[in-house]
């Protein structure tokens, strides 16, 4: 997933609320580019107390953008969404695309009174912002904004007591709110499965705010560890392991991203290779899978069928502390992603049994309209 080892300060960036995570005890790791916590008081306490109570995320290492309305078109000619049929304040997940088909980066988007907002990831953002001037698009860097989530069945809860408004949201509707005097964008979103929002703040205000939610005995700091594990549990992948330019959406199973319109129409980067793919069939397939024992299958694990020929790779390998078992992704030939397909992984000459297995591995709780809380 990433390097555990501290490392000195260096060539690295630092985040807006750098001193206030090793104040805290957070364990500091490279990431991205980024000095980031890895852990505070360890992985799976984090993970657990996640997916019962509230941690608290530092994600100001993604590249939030700001892309002017009038550049619809252009964006529609990089992005497989159907950008014309969204509705303001309606976040929506999608994928930057090369002319091949491949997947440059997956990021956030939502229609803006003020313009495109996008959310991208830290390390391809400067990727990102090169793609978008050579396509003549137009757009303004926030790199004054700090982004911090709040996840967990009690995450909304709590910010509710400080954002007035912010409980009325559902799954993937976002809008803007005074946050304790904080002039914040809160989305009701997040990348671990659970219930939760994502909040865009000015970087002078992250600390104020963060010592605020903190302050809420609900409320703990999570680290990169947990985010990985909660992630991979919810069959979220992970950009740079689970995706990458040589993967189609079609490959990674997010056929979602590919809007109806779009899949008829086209128009998009790679339209041709991903449409085919949509009509006859990818001839890979994103998969996750369990694995018989305590011990997990890291990235880069060969992945085996019952002749001993490799058919994929382990993408993403870890310990669920949800279920208490070894877990991961990866990629096989698509007539072996079936769920219940037994499996062989290989890693370092040794052999685990694994079965593919339904994503999410942990079911979601988003809080959708019509739904209890």
């Amino acid at each position: 997933m990433f390097s555990v080892a501290d490392v000195p300060d260096t060539n690295l960036s630092t985040l807006p609320l750098d001193f206030w995570h090793r104040a805290r005890g957070g364990r500091m790791v490279p990431f991205a580019g980024y000095h980031m916590p890895v852990q505070y008081e360890g992985i799976i306490a984090e993970h657990r107390w996640t997916r019962t109570h509230a941690g608290l995320f530092d994600v100001s290492h993604m590249g939030q953008l700001l892309v002017p309305l009038e550049q619809t078109q252009a964006l529609e000619r990089l992005l497989p969404a159907d950008l014309q049929a969204m509705k303001d304040d309606r976040p929506k997940y999608s994928l930057l695309l090369n002319e091949s088909g491949g997947i440059l980066d997956d990021l956030m988007i939502t229609r803006r009174a003020d313009g495109w907002y996008l959310v991208v990831n830290g390390a391809t953002k400067a990727g990102d912002m090169a793609v978008l001037e050579a396509a003549g698009i137009s757009f303004t860097y926030l790199e004054d904004q700090a982004l911090l989530a709040l996840q967990g069945p009690e995450a909304v809860d709590v910010i509710a007591a400080h954002a007035p408004g912010v409980a009325d949201l559902s799954f993937m509707q976002a809008g803007a709110f005074d946050l304790a005097g904080a002039q914040a964008w809160i989305s009701r979103s997040g990348y671990t499965g659970e219930d939760g929002v994502e909040i865009s703040l000015p970087a002078a205000d992250a600390d104020r705010v963060a010592d605020l939610l903190l302050s809420d005995k609900r409320v703990r700091p999570i680290g990169l560890g947990a985010r990985d594990s909660l992630r991979l549990e919810a069959g979220l992948p992970l950009y740079g392991h689970d995706l990458d330019e040589q993967t189609t959406p079609i490959m990674a199973d997010l056929l979602f991203a590919v809007n109806k319109r779009r899949r008829t129409d086209g128009g998009f980067a790679g339209a041709d290779r991903i449409l085919a793919e949509v009509e006859q069939g990818a001839i890979q397939k994103r998969i996750a899978f369990t694995v018989e024992g305590r011990q997990p299958v890291r990235e880069g694990g060969r992945i085996l069928d019952d002749e001993g020929n490799e058919v994929g790779r382990v993408t993403s390998g870890g310990f669920s502390p949800s279920l208490e078992a070894p877990i991961g992704m990866g990629y096989v030939a698509t007539a072996l992603a079936e769920v219940g397909t037994a499996l062989t992984l290989e890693q370092r000459g040794k052999l685990f049994k694994a079965t593919v297995a339904a994503m999410p591995l942990v079911p979601h709780r988003y809080h959708r309209k019509g739904t209890s809380k």
